[in-house]
């Protein structure tokens, strides 16, 4: 009960994070996209985007910092722990330092000599690199402390600084809005100045609150040796991400030029708002599944593998079908004038992103046992086929579209293969997990799109002349049938008992 409520209280400080940004950020970009142009925001999203390239490096030793953490503190090992603090700081900082030689030579190079960026462009290109390497050197070193605030469970601290971050982000705007200057060289100034603002305050708070924070060298062969195993299976994993993620943005640009950067860069940020509405939970729920490892209790986290797999993609199913049935006059009215291609990526956009909510429980029941080197070899073998498979689909299609089809059928491949994986690895129950997860997501997926085939027609009747309150009253009409849907179809006996008994205890029924 106490790790429900734990788990409770984390993802509603989440929310209230998500919300925040979700709405700063939907205003924002629409002025940040008035402010710089269709252009010059797709160069910063693809030289942004060339930099997240070397993340591989990063994210890989990221997952062993947040799974190291979570597994010592669920195991009470406090020297243990502040030894993994102090190693993974180490590792990061020396991370920091190859990105930084590689973006500088390799990474300068690709900007300069193979990107299509139009010529008088080039040095605000330049600019926007490089502010875009500080910053990101800044986020590497940082992961230690954000993993530590995750692994701790604080939350709230996180939700905290977030006000402090949308705050800054509404200043960029005003600031990029007021000053007349080359407005793409100041964003990525500006926005260098919040990263390492709370950069800062993460620190500041993990030293005054958290004792295994506090830096000691600490070098042990064996561990650190442990520790870049780990990480170098990851690190494959990692590759094939960055290759299937940016590897898409390049050849997009390669083929097609920064008007599909731009479509492509507001997808990325519409994608990752209605995913955070998952990803809240899932965060909160991920230091569970390792910590439930840990305590080698193997019945619980397979059961909150289960959970999160199910609840997370009606969370987000819920509210990406009304999206979806809305699309058009949603962009429009939130851009007013939308980049080609930007719907056509957004739609399959959003399934793709379904697909990968079930994924997610699993990949972190797979990192949590420490054992990933097939793991990380077969499925990152599958995810890094897409830059290839797409690279021959545009060269022969000529249509960017194709992007996502192959993101889809390579997610569903992959997702089938992590289902086999969690199998051997931790005893997943293939039969159980198909009935309990697959088979009432697809019963709701049937349900919801015969009612949707069905009632088009007497939506097309219900009109107000108003399109605004037209559009949210069929939306809202749209989501409560959806989650109906859910509660009958989608949810067990005893998962219905228990939302039941929420719902009696919150409103004194």
């Amino acid at each position: 009960m106490s790790t429900n409520k734990t788990i409770a209280k984390n993802a509603l400080f989440l929310y209230f994070r998500m919300f925040l940004t979700m709405g700063v950020g939907l205003f924002t970009s629409r002025l940040v996209l008035q402010a710089l142009g269709v252009v010059d925001y797709g160069i910063y999203g693809l030289v942004g985007g060339i930099v997240s390239t070397f993340a591989f490096l990063n994210s890989a030793m990221a997952s062993a910092t947040q799974r190291y953490l979570s597994f010592d503190i669920g195991r009470n090992d406090f020297d243990r722990l502040q030894k993994t603090f102090n190693a993974t700081l180490n590792i990061h900082i020396l991370i920091s330092l190859i990105i930084l030689f590689f973006a500088e030579t390799i990474g300068l190079w690709f900007v300069n000599y193979k990107l299509q960026i139009p010529a008088d462009r080039i040095v605000a290109a330049n600019w926007v690199f490089q502010f875009s390497i500080f910053a990101f050197v800044l986020e590497v070193i940082q992961v230690p402390y954000n993993a530590l605030l995750f692994a701790r469970e604080h939350m709230n601290v996180y939700a905290y600084v977030s006000i402090l971050e949308t705050a800054l982000k509404l200043l960029i705007v005003y600031l990029l809005v007021q000053i007349n200057t080359d407005k793409l060289i100041l964003y990525s100034i500006l926005t260098f100045c919040v990263v390492f603002i709370i950069r800062t305050i993460y620190k500041i708070y993990c030293k005054k609150h958290f004792k295994e924070a506090t830096y000691k060298f600490y070098f042990d062969k064996n561990y650190y040796k442990e520790l870049m195993s780990y990480s170098g299976w990851n690190l494959f994993g990692n590759i094939a991400n960055i290759a299937r993620g940016q590897g898409s943005n390049i050849l997009l640009n390669l083929f097609f030029g920064p008007i599909a950067n731009t479509a492509y860069s507001l997808t990325l940020m519409v994608q990752g708002i209605i995913g955070s509405f998952v990803g809240n939970f899932q965060v909160a729920l991920n230091p569970q599944i390792t910590k439930s490892f840990a305590k080698d209790e193997v019945e619980k986290t397979l059961n909150l593998i289960h959970k999160s797999s199910k609840f997370s993609f009606f969370a987000m199913f819920i509210l990406v079908i009304p999206f979806l049935d809305n699309i058009d006059y949603i962009m429009h009215l939130w851009l007013n004038k939308v980049p080609p291609y930007a719907i056509s990526f957004l739609k399959l956009a959003l399934i793709y992103s379904l697909i990968e909510t079930i994924s997610n429980p699993l990949m972190v029941g797979a990192q949590a046992t420490g054992k990933i080197k097939w793991y990380q070899i077969i499925i990152g073998s599958f995810i890094f086929l897409t830059l290839p498979i797409t690279w021959i689909t545009f060269y022969f299609t000529s249509n960017p579209i194709n992007v996502y089809w192959i993101l889809i059928i390579n997610s569903l491949i992959a997702l089938v293969f992590r289902i086999l994986f969690l199998r051997k690895m931790i005893g997943l129950n293939v039969v159980k997990y198909l009935k309990e997860v697959i088979f009432p997501i697809s019963l709701v997926i049937v349900a919801v799109s015969s009612f949707i085939y069905l009632s088009t027609s007497f939506f097309a009747k219900i009109y107000l002349d108003n399109y605004f309150l037209d559009f949210i009253l069929k939306a809202a009409i749209l989501a409560i049938v959806i989650f109906i849907l859910i509660i009958l179809l989608g949810l067990s006996q005893s998962d219905r008992s228990k939302f039941s008994q929420i719902i009696k205890e919150k409103f004194n029924f």
